[in-house]
C-alpha cells in the first residue's frame, strides 16, 4: 500500500481535523500530491495540491479554511480541515504523482491539463453535523 490515509472524524459545524496520508518514500518523493473528496451522490472534487517544491494551492470552496503541508522527513501529506460546514462531509483521499503547477485545488501538466495522479489511497470519512 502507497498511500495511507488517516484523522477521520465526526465533527460539529465549526469544528477542525487534521488528515494525515502517509506515503512511501517511492511514492512521495519528487512528486505532487493532492487531497480530494467525494460526497454521496457527488462527482470527486480536488480540494488542495502542493508540488514538490511545496507551492500549494487550494479549492475557492475551502479557501481561508483548509490548509495544505508536507512533511518531507517523514514522507507524510496533511490537510487541516477548520471551520467545517456540513458540506465538507466527504470522503477525503489522498493522491500523488507528477505535475508541473497546483492551482484552485488541483495540479497540471505543462499543457495545462488536470494531473493524473496514478496513485490513491483507500480514503478517510469527515463527517459534519
Amino acid at each position: 500500500v502507497q498511500l495511507v490515509e488517516s484523522g477521520e472524524g465526526s465533527v460539529q459545524a465549526g469544528g477542525s481535523l487534521r488528515l494525515s496520508c502517509a506515503a512511501s518514500e517511492y511514492t512521495y518523493r519528487s512528486k505532487c500530491m493532492g487531497w480530494f473528496r467525494q460526497a454521496p451522490g457527488k462527482e470527486r472534487e480536488g480540494v488542495a495540491g502542493i508540488d514538490s517544491e511545496g507551492s500549494t494551492s487550494t479549492a475557492e470552496s475551502v479557501e481561508g479554511r483548509f490548509t495544505i503541508s508536507r512533511d518531507n522527513a517523514e514522507n507524510t501529506l496533511y490537510l487541516q480541515v477548520n471551520s467545517l460546514k456540513p458540506d465538507d462531509g466527504a470522503m477525503y483521499y489522498c493522491a500523488a504523482g507528477p505535475c508541473v503547477y497546483c492551482s484552485g485545488g488541483y495540479c497540471y501538466t505543462a499543457s495545462d491539463e488536470i494531473a493524473n495522479f496514478g496513485v490513491w489511497g483507500l480514503g478517510t470519512q469527515v463527517t459534519v453535523s
